[in-house]
C-alpha cells in the first residue's frame, strides 16, 4: 500500500512538473492569428500589431491570416471548430462578440460559449457629428427636438448594424426618443452626408471624422466613451450630457477556441499585457486613433458579457429598421 502511494504521489510530481514544461514549452511552433475581416482594415491593422508584439515576446511566428465573410461571421466559426491548443487564435470584436449576436438569427457560432477570452486589445470611441450650420450646438439640443419632434430627425452611419449605427440605437433606448436611421456605405459618404446637409445627425469612428472636426467642417457633439477622449478633450461625452450608462467603443480583442489550455491562456495573457503597455505600443495606437488595453482574460470576458447584455437589451426596447 506505502509503495502504490508513493507512486501515485510520485506520478503527480510528475504531471505537475510536465504540466509547468509544457507551459514553458508554449509556443513550440507558428501560431495562426485569424482576422474575419480583408486586409486593411482596423481589425487588420490591430491583428498584425498583436502577431508583432506576440512574435517579439514568444520568440515563435504568429502569422495573420485572413478569412473574411459573412460580417466576420465565416472566420469566427471556422475557428469555433478548431483545435483548442493555443496554435489558432482569432481577432473578435463589439461587432463579433456582441452586436451580431443580439441582431442576427443565423450566426454559426456562439460568441460566449464558443471562445476562449484572452485580452481585450484596444478600445475606439464614435462621435455624434453635425452640420457646423446646425441648429444642434450640443447633445442636449438634439434630445430636447427629438422629444419634441418624434420621428421627424434622421442620423447616418457608415454600415447597418455597425457601432456608429447601434450607437444611434443605444441614445434612441437610453435618452427615450426616436430617430429614423439613414444607412451609408462607409464613413466617407456618410461625412459627406452630414456636411452636406442630407442628414441632420451622424455616427462615425471618431478617427475617420477627426480632420473634419479640426478643421471646423463638422460640429462634434458628443464622444461615445465614458471619459473624453485625449486627442479631442473639448468634445463632451454622452454621459456628461446627462444620457446614464451610455457607453460604445469599437472595441477589438484576441480570442481562442473554448476549451484552450489555462496555462496557454495565461502566457498570451501576460505577453500581451506586457505589449500593450509599452508607451511607444500605446502611442502607436493612440496615432491610429485607437487606445490600447491589454486586459486579462477574467475582464475581456466580463466585457463580452456586458455587450451581449447591452445589445439584446436595445434590440428589445428600439424598433430598429434592418433595411
Amino acid at each position: 500500500m506505502k509503495k502504490l502511494l508513493s507512486a501515485l504521489t510520485l506520478g503527480a510530481a510528475f504531471a505537475v512538473v510536465a504540466a509547468g514544461a509544457a507551459t514553458a514549452d508554449y509556443p513550440e511552433r507558428a501560431v495562426t492569428v485569424v482576422v474575419p475581416y480583408p486586409a486593411g482594415g482596423t481589425t487588420d491593422v490591430l491583428g498584425r500589431i498583436v502577431a508583432e508584439q506576440l512574435t517579439e515576446a514568444l520568440g515563435q511566428p504568429f502569422v495573420v491570416e485572413n478569412r473574411p465573410g459573412g460580417g466576420g461571421s465565416v472566420g469566427m466559426a471556422a475557428v469555433a471548430q478548431m483545435a483548442p491548443d493555443g496554435y489558432s487564435l482569432i481577432m473578435g470584436s463589439i461587432l463579433t462578440q456582441g452586436i451580431h449576436p443580439a441582431v442576427r438569427d443565423d450566426l454559426p457560432y456562439d460568441p460566449v460559449g464558443d471562445f476562449t477570452a484572452i485580452s481585450l486589445i484596444a478600445n475606439t470611441p464614435n462621435v455624434l457629428l453635425t452640420n457646423p450650420d446646425s441648429q444642434f450646438q450640443s447633445l442636449g439640443d438634439v434630445i430636447e427636438y427629438a422629444r419634441e419632434n418624434p420621428g421627424e430627425l434622421n442620423f447616418g452611419s457608415t454600415s447597418l448594424t455597425g457601432s456608429p449605427h447601434m450607437s444611434g440605437e443605444l441614445l434612441k433606448a437610453l435618452a427615450d426618443i426616436d430617430m429614423v436611421h439613414v444607412p451609408y456605405q462607409g464613413g466617407g459618404p456618410l461625412l459627406a452626408g452630414v456636411m452636406s446637409g442630407e442628414v441632420e445627425l451622424g455616427f462615425d469612428n471618431l478617427p475617420s471624422a477627426s480632420g473634419h472636426i479640426r478643421g471646423g467642417t463638422l460640429r462634434a457633439l458628443g464622444v461615445t466613451t465614458p471619459e473624453r477622449w485625449p486627442e479631442h478633450p473639448d468634445i463632451p461625452t454622452f454621459q456628461e450630457e446627462g444620457v446614464e450608462g451610455y457607453d460604445v467603443s469599437a472595441w477589438f480583442g484576441l480570442l481562442a477556441p473554448a476549451g484552450t489550455p489555462d496555462d496557454v491562456v495565461a502566457v498570451l495573457e501576460s505577453a500581451l499585457g506586457e505589449a500593450f503597455a509599452k508607451p511607444e505600443v500605446r502611442q502607436r495606437l493612440m496615432e491610429l486613433g485607437a487606445e490600447a488595453v491589454g486586459s486579462t482574460s477574467e475582464e475581456f470576458s466580463e466585457r463580452i458579457a456586458q455587450e451581449n447584455e447591452r445589445w439584446r437589451y436595445v434590440v428589445e426596447t428600439v424598433d430598429i429598421d434592418m433595411n
